[in-house]
Order: structure tokens, then sequence, then C-alpha cells
């Protein structure tokens, strides 16, 4: 058995999403077939407690092509000529205590900015530097999110879809381990929308910052 959240858009409540530990069987081993036996069975205890929620895996592993074209890995950036993930400028704007900004992280592949070497080698995370704009560190939560909902805006086609489903899931996401969640931003994204608050939050990073964190 594992626990594993799931991130549910709550739009009409005094949060923009609700964060519920699902206890599942997990499949262990690492190919696909396994992995995606594991998301159904969150998926289904899932929905032995919320009966009427429309859930969505948003990982490279997913059941559905949509959540795999959602996926940080995959949800590309376009700016100064150049395409980009969200995964690569995450990792390309971190700022250590002895290095960083890795602009040249850039060009390179999702996995291979994320394996990048020095990302463990240059001591603590002290800011993020996304191009001429500087991030802090805290919410710990804020640059990731902001980076993952501004890119989803400029993909209409899958902002459109992504609407219609109020529950999120990445089953590679361990909160033990890890802080920023793809399905967390994407609950946050359907009810910035769905309460006509996503133009606003997106009109700067202190405004999201608002808007998201102070809601």
């Amino acid at each position: 058995m594992a626990k594993r959240p799931i991130f549910i858009s709550s739009p009409k409540s005094s949060m923009l999403f609700k964060r519920e530990l699902i206890e599942f069987e997990w499949f262990s081993g690492f190919s696909l077939k396994q992995k995606q036996r594991s998301i159904h069975s969150l998926h289904d205890r899932a929905r032995e407690k919320f009966p009427e929620i429309k859930l969505l895996e948003i990982s490279s592993k997913s059941t559905e092509q949509f959540g795999i074209e959602l996926s940080a890995f995959n949800l590309i950036i376009k700016k100064n000529n150049m395409n980009f993930s969200v995964e690569t400028a995450f990792q390309a704007s971190k700022v250590f205590e002895l290095a960083g900004p890795f602009y040249d992280l850039y060009e390179k592949s999702s996995k291979e900015a994320k394996r990048d070497t020095r990302l463990k080698e240059s001591g603590n995370l002290i800011a993020f530097r996304y191009f001429d704009r500087e991030f802090p560190i805290n919410p710990k939560t804020f640059f990731y999110n902001w980076l993952y909902i501004n890119t989803l805006s400029t993909h209409p086609d899958l902002g459109e879809k992504i609407v219609d489903y109020d529950g999120f899931t990445d089953i590679e996401f361990n909160p033990h381990k890890s802080i920023n969640c793809q399905a967390e931003a994407a609950a946050i994204y359907v009810s910035l929308v769905k309460n006509n608050l996503l133009n606003d939050a997106l009109s700067s990073p202190e405004d999201f910052k608002s808007a998201v964190y102070n809601y």
C-alpha cells in the first residue's frame, strides 16, 4: 500500500484547492504498465471517497494523451526565440549559494536539465531567476505554480479541456521527497478560471501571489 495526494479544485470554498491523501495499492516497478496500474488503483480509491470527482493524471505516465501533454516535461514555453519545457525552465532558474542560474540548461531536454549535477553541488537554494525577474523561495510552491499556470494559459486548447476536470494526480509526486507538483498547479488553474480570477492573477507575479496565497 502507498499514500499519495489528490488535488481537488474548490472554487467555491475559501481555498483554491484541497489536498487529500489517499491510501491505495501500489504496483512496484518502473515500467509504464506498472505505473498505470498504480494510477488506476489511486483513482479507484479516490472515487470511493469522492464519487462525483472527475480525475486526471498529469504526468508522462498518464493513461490519457491529454494528461501527458500537460506534464511539466512536455508543456512548452516559447520565449526569446527558444522553445523549452516548464521543467527545463524551473531547473534553469534555480539560484544557489555557490552558483546559478544555469541558463545553458535551456538548451537541454527536461530530463537532462533535471539531472544536471550542478543542481546538487552548488549549495542551498536561495532564489529563482527567470530571465530578468527574480522570485523568492517562499512560499515554497510560488515560482513553480506561477510558471506552470502562466505557461498553461498560453495553450488555450489545453486550458479549455482541463476545466472539465476537478481532481488531479501525479503518480510520480512523493510528498516526502518533493515540494512542487503539477497536479496542484492544475487544480489552482481550474479554480482561478472558474472564479474569473485567472487574468488578474497573471497580471504580475505579485498579483499571482496575492490571488493564490492570500486567497
